[in-house]
């Protein structure tokens, strides 16, 4: 039936007549509406009341959220938004809680001595020397140093080491097993497997992490071929991190410093004369490492990378002298991501790495049965659950 509601007219006339017309039938969508009859954010472990959801430095606690209705509250962690689901009728009323969320790089650091000297890195650190600070291309970073036991991470399935939190507030770690390993304990579980660390060799270019042929750098920030080892390790990531939904947790802006500088006094040539490269100067030479990249184009803003030489020495590793008691030693020989010098006798492009007993050493790119340790960056605003950088009781990562 179809009714014509003017009132104010008369519709005698109107009787027995006819028209014609279409009427159109959409769906409708939308949600049953949603009121939100309280927010109360978290304040020195006490909820207050407030009159707007916070934008940042908060997440919503699921469990003490409701709803009417029998609809249940969620928190979308990679937007910062919260959803509802199971909306059934209209007029469902939620109370929303938000706790503060207290960054892991905040817990960690809350919980060490920060050194303000510079340690002697002429020496090896065969004691727990803790945490020293340095500047990076972010701002200051910190980073773990000899023998210590408080820098134990779970994420992912595996154990991993604090390197150092880096000058964004995100990070650094390095894969260090299936389970949790003691300092000075020898395994092959530490790493991932072995790989060279470019299958060709015998010109200085192929010391890049990726490379073009007859040039010191590629010209753009991460192109040119890839190398051995970042094909292994992009595979790893991909398998290990991105299938299992964990890719927003790690970030690529700080970057790998694949630093392909020359030290002063050497020439860039593509074979034919021996030559050093800036790692080298500083590592061998002078003994004065650096968590800084200087030039951009040596900088990978990848999400997966190896440590650098300069971040062994800080660790408490030195060119030539054998340490198995700092928390990098892991008994195996293992690839770092700096170029050391090219051998023209040989024809060997070398990088720097870390052999069986913990000394800082240097070797041919092609040698295969180097061990990898992926080197992650965690977002600056990861949280974790529970734990206190111990072996047995590891920071874990929500």
């Amino acid at each position: 039936m179809l009714e014509y509601p003017n009132i104010d007219e008369n519709q005698n006339s109107d009787i027995g007549g006819t028209f014609t017309g279409k009427v159109t039938i959409e769906q409708n969508d939308a949600s049953p509406d949603i009121t939100i009859i309280g927010t109360y954010i978290e304040e020195n472990g006490e909820y207050k009341k407030t009159n707007s959801i916070p934008s940042e430095g908060y997440e919503l606690n699921t469990e003490q959220s409701t709803c009417s209705n029998n609809a249940t509250v969620g928190w979308d962690s990679s937007n910062n938004r919260v959803y509802v689901e199971n909306l059934n009728t209209s007029g469902t009323e939620c109370t929303l809680y938000y706790d503060e969320v207290i960054l892991a790089s905040d817990i960690i650091l809350g919980k060490v001595t920060i050194n303000e000297s510079t340690p002697d890195f002429s020496q090896i650190a065969t004691t727990d020397e803790g945490v020293y600070k340095a500047e990076d291309d972010l701002g200051t970073s910190y980073y773990f140093r000899g023998a210590v036991t408080n820098n134990y991470v779970s994420f992912a399935g595996y154990y991993w080491r604090i390197i150092r939190i880096n000058g964004d507030g995100s990070i650094r770690i390095i894969y260090d097993g299936t389970t949790a390993h003691a300092n000075r304990e020898s395994s092959a579980d530490r790493q991932t497997g072995t790989s060279a660390y470019n299958s060709s060799w015998n010109a200085s270019y192929y010391v890049g992490y990726t490379y073009q042929i007859n040039m010191q750098r590629p010209s753009t920030q991460n192109s040119g071929t890839a190398s051995t080892i970042k094909g292994v390790l992009d595979s790893w990531y991909s398998t290990n991190i991105t299938n299992q939904g964990l890719d927003d947790k790690v970030v690529s802006t700080p970057g790998f410093c694949n630093d392909r500088n020359i030290a002063s006094g050497s020439n860039w040539v593509a074979s034919g004369t021996t030559f050093y490269y800036a790692a080298y100067e500083r590592l061998f030479t002078n003994k004065t490492p650096t968590l800084e990249c200087n030039n951009t184009n040596d900088i990978y803003t990848t999400k997966i990378g190896l440590i650098t030489a300069d971040e062994l020495s800080m660790a408490g590793g030195v060119y030539g002298q054998s340490n198995n008691s700092y928390y990098l030693y892991t008994g195996q020989t293992y690839w770092s991501m700096s170029p050391s010098y090219f051998y023209a006798t040989l024809s060997y492009a070398y990088v720097f790495f870390v052999d069986s007993t913990g000394q800082l050493y240097n070797f041919d790119v092609h040698w295969t049965d180097y061990g990898v340790r992926p080197v992650l960056n965690l977002s600056a605003d990861v949280t974790i659950s529970s734990g206190d950088g111990t072996m047995n009781n590891p920071y874990v990562v929500n």
